[in-house]
């Protein structure tokens, strides 16, 4: 992080239960490309994962692992503000903490597995929202997920990736520019321009 450090971005990981974890390929590529475009980015562990105290929690406390993360990147970059992304899993921890924390401007899911999960928390949740998803994905197929943004409050973006998977074997790059153009596009609160 530098001084001219301005936004702020927590990365949260797959499935514990499933070997996620920070060093995840979705997730290294996607900080390598908001570390590049100049954003102050944390990944962690959750609890129970590496080194990381704790057992596993169903999401719940996972989502209190993420709320503990923006709080500790807010105290090191200022009053930038912050946004939550996650993958898989993560994606859904990441909308679950950071749909109603003031602290959070901007939320981003990558491959949210909808059929494991439901987001109905999401509905008022007018903060700027972006969904990645690949169109062959096993575990959140496309109309699920577009059925779920109809029900959603704007501003809501779908990015689709054609040929990929729940996976995204060979589109990690891809992906990561999506979500770290998504993150450094819009004006964020508390920004001035010029």
């Amino acid at each position: 992080m530098t001084a001219t450090t301005k936004r702020g971005v927590v990365l949260c990981h797959p499935h514990p239960q499933y070997g996620g974890d920070m060093h995840n390929p979705v997730v290294l590529a996607t900080a390598a490309a908001l570390q590049d475009a100049g954003v102050a980015t944390l990944r962690f562990n959750f609890r129970g994962v590496g080194a990381s105290e704790g057992d596993y929690a169903g999401g719940r406390g996972e989502a209190d692992d993420a709320r503990g993360a923006v709080e500790f990147l807010r105290r090191r970059v200022g009053a930038a503000p912050i946004a939550l992304a996650g993958y898989s899993f993560g994606a859904l921890v990441a909308l679950r903490a950071g749909h109603d924390h003031a602290g959070v401007s901007h939320l981003a899911a990558i491959a949210p597995p909808l059929s494991m999960f439901d987001v109905g928390f999401l509905s008022g949740c007018t903060k700027p929202k972006l969904f990645v998803l690949g169109d062959r994905d096993q575990y959140c197929p496309l109309s699920a997920l577009e059925r779920c943004l109809n029900g959603l409050a704007e501003p809501k973006q779908l990015h689709c990736v054609p040929g990929a998977d729940h996976y995204f074997s060979g589109h990690e790059t891809s992906i990561a520019q999506t979500v770290a153009g998504f993150l450094t596009s819009a004006q964020w609160p508390c920004e001035q321009s010029g």
